[in-house]
């Protein structure tokens, strides 16, 4: 990935004028300029309105050493370069005469070229090839949360923030304000939100966003967990986005809707009206795909310890390696739209995965089905949850990695990771992640000495 960043063109020019009239207008003073490390948390520098010709040039450096698994402290200058799409002013810094905004950013080497470790710009060379393909990949997250109370200190606490079920309005949905000024802190900074709603689990939430391609999305997905954590804090609650963080449970899901365009067509790839599913040949090879790769790329989707307490029968998370047209149980679901809107919902992703890394690992394998022409297993139109392990194996059906360790060495042994992320950024995340595995596997934890101390 030596890609040398982008010259200006007419039109960045003029983006860059329109923002230069935005800074001047809403009396912008900070420029904060943001990047994700491996696990795809957020990081920021910020910088004077003064510095924009020189931030737009690329010439803001940092200390790659310091990130989490990016360059060795002997290689450490790095430098930042604002996607002129990504500004935008944040509302709940606007008071009279001043304000501040952000850019999102690439990373790239001293001489320019793209640092291969930055999750933001492994998505791009996601989408590049798949634009050599004569496919562009538009996705739609579905990211669901919690709020939680806070003690005395501002930390959160295991006290749900109300009792409220499933699209349950208020009284009992107590997160309904704090829903509305996120959906308005969102508009502002240029979201177009489709859906907002109490979840399934009592304090659990989801506000849906418009789907865009695959970038964009990723950016706004980034750009959606910041949000909703600083509204809430304001609120005195404490957001997350934690697969399981409440034991008996619902779990925070993040279900990845995700189509191709086909550019020589000009027309959405997986739709075929001929078809008795009206799904094209291109979807059905998109799904194989997905079904075939998914234990070598879970590790990316669901990156956490806690993410495969999530993955257990019971609590509507898929952990069964299966495809249908409606079944909720499956893995892989085909949502009722058709024409335009035909996608592919994989519904096994949580909401603490890098979204850069998930949505480029989830388009590679879907894509590498389509280039192989795999062939997509029989639908699985039965409730999967309700068969016993005989019946699963009679129909070959088969376990999601059920632990974060096994989900490591199946991404170290797959093929999608070392195709995504190529070789240096897999090492670092693996290592990474193996690390993290290896704190947890050592740890003593309470419930082995409720259950173990006093009887042996």
């Amino acid at each position: 990935m030596a890609t040398i960043a982008p010259e200006k063109t007419l039109d960045t020019v003029e983006k860059l004028e329109a923002i230069k009239e935005t800074i001047k207008t809403k009396n912008v003073e900070l420029l904060h300029l943001q990047f994700v490390d491996i696990e795809g948390t957020l990081k920021q520098v910020t910088v004077t309105a003064e510095q924009l010709d020189d931030v737009v040039e690329g010439e803001t450096m940092f200390d790659g050493s310091s990130i989490t698994g990016f360059t060795p402290i002997n290689q450490s200058d790095l430098y930042l370069l604002p996607d002129l799409n990504t500004f935008a002013v944040l509302p709940w810094t606007e008071e009279e005469g001043y304000s501040e905004a952000r850019f999102l950013c690439s990373v790239t080497n001293p001489d320019g070229t793209l640092f291969e470790g930055d999750p933001r710009n492994i998505l791009k060379n996601t989408v590049n090839k798949a634009k050599e393909k004569g496919f562009s990949i538009n996705v739609g997250p579905e990211l669901e949360f919690f709020l939680f109370e806070t003690d005395e200190k501002n930390q959160p606490t295991q006290t749900v923030h109300d009792q409220g079920g499933y699209f349950e309005p208020a009284p009992y949905d107590l997160g309904e304000r704090v829903r509305l000024e996120i959906y308005k802190t969102l508009k502002k900074m240029g979201f177009t939100i489709e859906a907002s709603h109490h979840e399934v689990a009592e304090g659990q939430h989801e506000i849906n966003f418009k789907f865009g391609d695959a970038l964009t999305t990723a950016d706004n997905a980034t750009t959606f967990k910041w949000v909703v954590k600083t509204v809430a804090q304001q609120f005195g609650l404490r957001a997350t986005f934690m697969p399981k963080p409440v034991f008996g449970a619902n779990g925070n899901g993040m279900h990845v809707n995700m189509s191709l365009f086909d550019e020589n067509a000009g027309k959405n790839a997986f739709f075929d009206d001929s078809d008795s599913r009206q799904l094209s040949e291109t979807a059905y090879s998109f799904i194989a795909g997905l079904l075939h790769h998914v234990p070598s790329f879970v590790a990316l989707t669901n990156p956490l310890v806690n993410s495969y307490k999530r993955l257990v029968p019971g609590y509507e998370a898929p952990c069964y390696i299966a495809w249908s047209s409606s079944n909720r149980s499956a893995l892989v679901r085909i949502p009722a739209t058709r024409g335009a809107g035909t996608r592919v919902e994989i519904r096994c992703p949580d909401p603490s995965a890098n979204p850069y890394y998930a949505f480029a690992s989830i388009a590679a394998a879907g894509i590498d089905g389509v280039e192989k022409s795999l062939q997509a297993p029989e639908e699985t139109v039965d409730d999967i949850f309700s068969m016993d392990l005989a019946e699963r194996e009679e129909r070959g059906i088969e376990n999601l990695p059920t632990m974060l360790g096994e989900a490591i060495e199946a991404l170290k042994t797959g093929e999608i990771g070392k195709k995504v992320l190529g070789d240096f950024a897999l090492n670092e995340y693996a290592s990474f992640k193996q690390d993290e595995w290896d704190s947890y596997r050592i740890a003593v934890t309470e419930w082995e000495l409720d259950r173990y101390q006093a009887k042996f």
